[in-house]
C-alpha cells in the first residue's frame, strides 16, 4: 500500500509537457517514447501529441512569415512550430521521411491546429506536389508584399548577414542593374515574380485552399489581416485588437498575449538601403505586368505601386 501511494505522489509532482508556445525560459519537451501512428501523430500519457501540421505558411521570403505565424500563435488552438522545418525543399530533410517531419512538430493537444511555416515552400517547383501528395485538404497561407519593397528587404537581409560575417558584398545597384537593365539574374527579382510560382501552386490546389494574407497590410494594422486568416481557418474568433500595441522605438507593431508582450526581433524592421528614383522605377515598371497577371490568378488587387 505504500508503495502505491509513493508512486502516486511521484506521478502528481510530474510537471506537464508544454502543448504549444513555449515561454522564452522553458526548453523543448522531452523526446517521444512512441513510434508515429497510422495517423501521422505520436503521443504522450499527458494527453499531448505531435501531429503532421494542418496549416502551413508557405512564403514568401522577407513577406512577413514570422509575424503571421508569431500572431497566429495568439489564438488558443494553434500549435506552432518555433523554427522553419524546411522539410519540402531540402532534400537532406526530405529524404528522411513523414516521421522526421513529424518530430520537428511542436506537442499539442488534439483539439488545437499545428502550422509550421518555411518561407522558400512558395518559390520551390517541387513543393506544391509534394505537400499536396501528404494532405490534399491542407490550409495554405501566403503572406506578399509590394515586389519591390520585397527584394529590397530580400537585399538588405542579405547585406547585414554579409556585414556580420566581415565578408564583402555588392552595392545594391549593381545586383538591381545591369547594363542599363534590370537584373533578370538576380535571384530576388525572381521570388518576386508572385505569378509564376503562383502558377505551380494552383495545378495541385484550388484557389479556395490558398488564403493570400497582405503583408504590407499586416505591418501598418494586422488586426483586421489577422480577423480574415481566422475566418479562412475557420477558427473561433479570438484574436482582438488588443493582443496589438505599436512600438514607436521598434516602428511596428508587438504582441501582448495575456499580460505579456513581445516584440519580433531587432532584425525585422531594418531600414532599407537607399536606392536611387530612376532605379526603384525601374522596378515598378518591371513588375507591372507579373503584377497584373496575378492579380487575375487570385482575383483581388492589391495596393502595388
Amino acid at each position: 500500500m505504500a508503495a502505491v501511494l509513493l508512486g502516486l505522489l511521484l506521478f502528481a509532482m510530474q510537471s506537464p509537457l508544454v502543448p504549444s508556445r513555449p515561454m522564452a525560459d522553458e526548453g523543448p519537451p522531452p523526446p517521444s517514447t512512441s513510434s508515429p501512428t497510422d495517423n501521422g501523430t505520436t503521443s504522450h500519457p499527458n494527453g499531448t501529441l505531435q501531429q503532421l501540421p494542418q496549416i502551413i505558411i508557405i512564403g514568401v521570403r522577407k513577406g512577413g512569415t514570422r509575424a503571421l505565424i508569431e500572431m497566429l500563435s495568439l489564438h488558443s488552438t494553434v500549435a506552432a512550430a518555433q523554427n522553419e522545418v524546411h522539410f519540402f525543399d531540402w532534400e537532406s530533410h526530405f529524404q528522411k521521411g513523414l516521421p522526421w517531419y513529424l518530430s520537428q512538430m511542436p506537442y499539442a493537444f488534439p483539439d488545437q491546429l499545428t502550422v509550421e511555416k518555411t518561407p522558400a515552400y512558395f518559390t520551390s517547383s517541387k513543393v506544391p506536389k509534394r505537400i499536396h501528395h501528404m494532405n490534399r485538404d491542407i490550409k495554405l497561407l501566403l503572406i506578399l508584399r509590394d515586389p519591390t519593397e520585397r527584394v529590397l528587404s530580400d537585399y538588405t537581409q542579405v547585406f547585414y548577414n554579409r556585414l556580420q560575417k566581415h565578408k564583402r558584398y555588392q552595392p545594391i545597384e549593381s545586383v538591381l542593374v545591369k547594363d542599363g537593365e534590370i537584373n533578370l539574374g538576380y535571384k530576388a527579382l525572381n521570388r518576386s515574380l508572385y505569378y509564376v510560382h503562383m502558377q505551380n501552386w494552383l495545378q495541385y490546389f484550388p484557389l479556395g485552399s490558398i488564403h493570400v494574407v497582405d503583408g504590407d497590410e499586416l505591418i501598418r494594422d494586422p488586426f483586421p489581416e489577422m480577423k480574415k486568416v481566422e475566418r479562412f481557418l475557420k477558427l473561433e474568433p479570438q484574436i482582438n485588437a488588443s493582443n496589438f500595441y505599436f512600438n514607436k522605438t521598434k516602428g511596428f507593431y508587438c504582441l501582448r498575449d495575456h499580460g505579456r508582450e513581445r516584440c519580433l526581433h531587432d532584425s525585422k524592421g531594418r531600414a532599407h538601403p537607399h536606392v536611387a528614383p530612376a532605379i526603384l522605377q525601374k522596378l515598378y515598371q518591371f513588375f507591372h505586368e507579373p503584377n497584373k497577371k496575378f492579380f487575375e490568378l487570385v482575383g483581388r488587387t492589391f495596393n502595388w505601386k
